[in-house]
């Protein structure tokens, strides 16, 4: 029989070209047709392997075809488990929300309801916004600087890339954007501003139901919020009573180095949106999880079709089995990211004329240009051409973003930070000058 997976052609993209829209992105930077994937690497058609230090955008953190996620998949689809269930009970929601309880919130001390909307990350947000909106009164949203909360038009109002914005097609309303750490210089506390605001009867801010951010950045810049600033916005946020939503999506579920991003800082969101990474294996999944007080939803009040994705709930469940039970994983996650940064600052420091810097947590971190906005470009495209995937982010394009699996082997890591050094030495001298 043959296999009606298997490469079909010479790898030609003719066929994208000629049928999708011209809405596409990623395809455009990594122009090769992908087939298959193990771990951390992506193997075309034509049999040639590239590392992945993109991770589909966050989404495989577990990397790619982890064997403990596949094989508890396969098993749920050879005995007829559920697919497709609404927000109907389910044994395998059952079973994931018994072990994220049992995982994740006990441990840490937290005390959430969970509410499973849409599967992408954006209908978490929207969801979130809605229901703090609701809880408050009160229709006016914070969010900060260089965020990014999604594409459907409640989110992309919080959001402040400006291509993204534009794509809207018509006024993007009720959110107020405010500086993130660091947006004002390192001197600025921007939280300042933020409190005389709303300390002002007249200042003009409409007193928001909630404030949303990330507590790193990531399609921003790799912005990395500290632990006093996050402190002191809980503490303004909750003398204000204004909800804090923390946005998890991209920076949660291990990234930055604990299971949540906030965890450093000891404070605890109102509201907490998941996705990405959640189910493991790149599966669609969304989670919110909700202060029991602020759950004041009616039934039905915020709908999905496929808000029950039960493969993803098996394939998420078997992660938390597989990796968060103990320290272990985090210890890991430790070892590598001080690798990682470790590297990266020798990169920099070797390549002085470019005034490269370094900033991240965990294995989520930038190399940035603030001299030479083209270069991290200029690397990437050199880095693929010698096998290695990793994207660009930031306001001008001028961080090279290393969002490697969490489970990448220290061998792995050390051969894709050799490729990048290798890069940028074969780039350096395509800067233009006028740069």
């Amino acid at each position: 029989m043959n296999n009606q997976f298997a490469p079909t052609n010479d790898g030609s993209l003719a066929l994208f070209d000629r049928l999708e829209s011209e809405v596409r992105s990623y395809v455009r930077a990594f122009p090769v047709l992908f087939d298959r994937a193990v771990g951390t690497t992506l193997i075309a058609a034509d049999g040639r392997e590239y590392l992945d230090f993109f991770g589909g955008a966050g989404a495989l953190s577990y990397g790619h075809n982890n064997p403990a996620f596949k094989k508890a998949l396969l098993d749920y689809i050879e005995r007829d488990g559920i697919v497709h269930g609404l927000d109907l009970a389910t044994s395998a929601k059952k079973a994931f929300m018994a072990a994220f309880e049992q995982y994740i919130l006990k441990p840490r001390g937290l005390t959430y309801k969970l509410q499973f909307p849409g599967p992408t990350g954006t209908n978490a947000v929207e969801a979130a916004l809605k229901l703090a909106r609701q809880v408050t009164g009160r229709s006016n949203i914070v969010s900060f600087t260089n965020s990014f909360h999604g594409e459907s038009a409640g989110a992309l109002a919080a959001t402040g890339n400006k291509e993204h914005r534009a794509a809207a097609g018509f006024p993007l309303a009720h959110v107020t954007a405010l500086p993130y750490e660091g947006y004002l210089g390192a001197s600025v506390d921007t939280l300042d501003y933020f409190e005389k605001l709303l300390d002002d009867p007249n200042s003009g801010l409409d007193k928001p139901a909630a404030v949303i951010l990330e507590a790193v950045q990531g399609e921003g810049g790799i912005n990395v919020a500290s632990v006093k600033w996050l402190q002191r916005l809980r503490e303004l946020t909750s003398r204000h009573e204004i909800l804090m939503i923390l946005d998890d999506i991209q920076a949660g579920i291990g990234r930055t180095g604990t299971f949540f991003s906030f965890e450093a800082a000891g404070i605890v969101p109102d509201i907490v949106t998941l996705s990405k990474s959640l189910s493991a294996i790149g599966t669609p999944m969304a989670l919110i999880l909700i202060k029991p007080e602020f759950d004041i939803w009616a039934p039905g009040a915020h709908t999905g079709t496929f808000r029950g994705n039960n493969y993803a709930f098996v394939t998420a469940r078997a992660a938390l089995e597989t990796y968060w039970s103990d320290s272990k994983f985090e210890d890991e996650i430790a070892r590598k990211s001080a690798i990682l940064a470790a590297e990266l600052k020798s990169i920099a420091a070797d390549f002085p004329n470019l005034g490269l810097g370094v900033r991240g947590r965990g294995l989520m971190y930038g190399l940035v240009s603030p001299k030479h906005h083209s270069l991290p470009a200029l690397i990437s495209q050199e880095a693929f051409r010698r096998g290695l995937v990793i994207e660009i982010a930031g306001s001008y394009g001028e961080v090279l973003k290393f969002m490697t699996a969490l489970t990448i082997t220290e061998a792995d890591l050390r051969r894709g930070l050799s490729i990048i050094r290798d890069s940028i030495d074969a780039v350096q001298g395509s800067i233009p000058a006028s740069l």
